[in-house]
């Protein structure tokens, strides 16, 4: 059993930035999860949304913004005024934070269009290949990404819904199949809809 922590400590500090990271390091977690996205010039940020509206009041889109843009936002002050002044991190500002022993959980959220910068990062950090996990919702990021770097273990992001005639979608025969067309690893789910038999 791992505890991860979700976006970092974020129920002390605010989710996807250094601080969160670094508390849930200190809190004793074994690994942490952040949301990642692609910036207009080519930098791996780590932020939840579209834009930084939410935790910033700025109505900037983050594929459309540089790193410099984004980095004159406060991303800190919404969620406490002791955070204020806390900027949005990139990938390897997090990468950094791992330990010896830890894991990250990389949440994708931009298109396949990160992989190449993805990767590089990743690669530079200086982490063992078993420290890394990338998830994501996007059957065909997931796809691509086990085509191109093999090493590192993927999960597939899945949502179950029960449908009005009381079917669950996906079913279990779709996922199999999906799993194995996009060679992915695990799937992460939340628990409704998920019992014994379809482990």
């Amino acid at each position: 059993m791992l505890i991860v922590a979700h976006r970092g400590a974020s129920k002390r500090a605010p989710g996807n930035t250094l601080p969160a990271f670094e508390l849930a390091w200190k809190q004793g977690a074994d690994a942490i999860e952040g949301d990642f996205r692609l910036t207009k010039d080519g930098h791996v940020v780590c932020i939840h949304d579209e834009t930084i509206k939410r935790t910033a009041g700025a109505d900037l889109n983050v594929a459309q913004s540089t790193l410099s843009e984004l980095r004159k936002l406060d991303v800190g002050a919404w969620f406490d005024p002791a955070f204020k002044g806390t900027r949005i991190s990139t990938l390897a500002e997090i990468l950094a934070t791992v330990p010896v022993g830890g894991k990250i959980f990389i949440e994708i959220k931009s298109g396949a269009e990160i992989i190449p910068a993805l990767l590089t990062e990743i690669k530079s950090s200086g982490l063992e290949d078993d420290q890394i996990m990338l998830i994501c919702f996007k059957q065909e990021v997931l796809r691509e990404l086990k085509a191109v770097a093999p090493q590192y273990q993927t999960a597939w992001l899945v949502s179950f819904k029960k449908m009005k005639s009381g079917k669950i979608t996906p079913n279990d025969d779709s996922v199999l199949d999906t799993l194995d067309r996009i060679k992915a690893d695990a799937i992460s789910s939340g628990r409704h809809w998920v019992d014994a038999a379809f482990i």
